[in-house]
């Protein structure tokens, strides 16, 4: 089998970051790369906050970011009356946690592809409030039907109070059938949070449709935005029961606005968001997401080759515009956490190249992402020096 041809570049796209060039940024998807001109933005809106805080910080403030909450909500398809900007998705994970009232006897599903830092929110609210945490181990190759039925046998009803799912999982880089799963829970009178920490930019319209009770997702990663920019969108049942983490003045308005003001927080790098998805559509926000899902299959297989890895032993994403990709380690390399980490560091230190190593399921994976600012040098250059590299450890 051939490796795919890689996309063509879109012209210019890499001069709209402020990168460092003699580094090969393969990991987009864990803190995101802000263009330069929302980087002017963010900076434009500093300077007027720092120039007369008062006023900045004045009633025009919640105008503003309400009007950013309506824009950003109409580029994910989501309604701006049930969606509130939050800092990141796990933020949001911990204000529905907060808000459902668990007790002993509760549980909280979740899967064994699950986000590590929800794993730990999950696991703290249970620890506070008497409930429990049970996960359900879904296999890397289970299909979509599998994966329904393995959630579908896995809920209680009566007992079960959340089900957390993700759309694009982060340690595999898998789409989940995240509308079935939805649908699944509702079935049981279980409410359904899905994370979808990298939807944003990345999947078209990714609320629209899903129908979940809960809906988490940054605008930080493939959106463009600056960091510290995500939302939280609630159904219409649940907004009335939302809680705050931080009681504030807006407390009094209800959600989404209770959840949003926390005071003195720096909000510009939500007012700044819209650039960002300015930027994307500027560039063409299909062509971006072609661009960046080809490039990363063209980096997992030439990768994957020069790891010797077969390409029926590649895993596939599960939907075109995935623009992550995992490739399996050797055995016996990056096993748990604390040897990820390691191996992560040794690449980025002796290969100048940012990657993200990932444990899951006793085996290491290497988690490459395509970017419009990458090229398939970049891939190919990882794949002839990494080999050396695991041989040295």
């Amino acid at each position: 089998m051939s490796v795919p041809q890689p996309p063509e570049p879109i012209p210019g796209a890499r001069l709209l970051f402020s990168l460092d060039p003699a580094v090969s940024h393969l990991n987009h998807g864990s803190f995101g790369a802000v263009p330069v001109n929302v980087q002017r933005v963010q900076q434009r809106l500093r300077d007027e906050m720092e120039a007369n805080p008062l006023r900045f910080f004045g009633p025009g403030l919640v105008d503003r970011i309400a009007h950013t909450r309506r824009h950003l909500a109409a580029f994910l398809g989501a309604d701006p009356d049930g969606t509130a900007l939050v800092g990141n998705a796990t933020t949001g994970v911990a204000v529905v946690l907060q808000s459902l009232g668990l007790r002993p006897g509760d549980e909280v599903v979740t899967t064994d592809h699950g986000y590590g830092a929800v794993g730990y929110s999950v696991d703290r609210e249970c620890r506070r409030t008497g409930a429990t945490h049970r996960v359900l181990r879904v296999p890397l190759t289970a299909t979509d039907e599998q994966i329904v039925e393995i959630v579908r046998a896995g809920l209680r009803p009566g007992r079960t109070r959340l089900l957390v799912v993700d759309q694009l999982t982060s340690a595999t880089a898998r789409l989940f059938p995240a509308a079935a799963l939805v649908g699944i829970g509702h079935e049981h009178d279980v409410p359904v949070l899905v994370d979808a920490a990298h939807a944003p930019g990345m999947l078209p319209a990714p609320v629209g449709g899903i129908g979940a009770d809960f809906w988490v997702g940054n605008l930080h990663k493939w959106g463009y935005a600056p960091r510290g920019t995500a939302v939280l969108v609630v159904a219409p049942s649940w907004r009335d029961r939302i809680e705050p983490l931080i009681v504030s003045w807006e407390q009094p308005a209800g959600f989404p606005g209770n959840v949003e003001w926390q005071a003195t927080l720096d909000y510009t790098s939500w007012l700044a968001a819209p650039a960002g998805v300015w930027t994307l559509r500027t560039l063409g926000v299909d062509r971006v997401r072609a661009h960046n899902a080809a490039l990363a299959a063209y980096g997992q297989r030439v990768v994957g080759d020069g790891l010797g890895v077969a390409p029926a032993n590649l895993p596939e994403p599960g939907g075109p515009t995935v623009a992550m990709r995992i490739v399996p380690l050797p055995a016996g390399t990056a096993t748990t956490i604390e040897e990820a980490r390691a191996l992560r560091g040794r690449i980025a230190e002796r290969l100048a190249t940012e990657v993200n190593v990932m444990s899951w399921d006793g085996r290491g994976w290497l988690r490459l992402c395509g970017q419009v600012y990458n090229s398939p040098d970049e891939y190919e250059r990882l794949a002839v020096r990494l080999p050396t590299l695991l041989a040295l450890r």
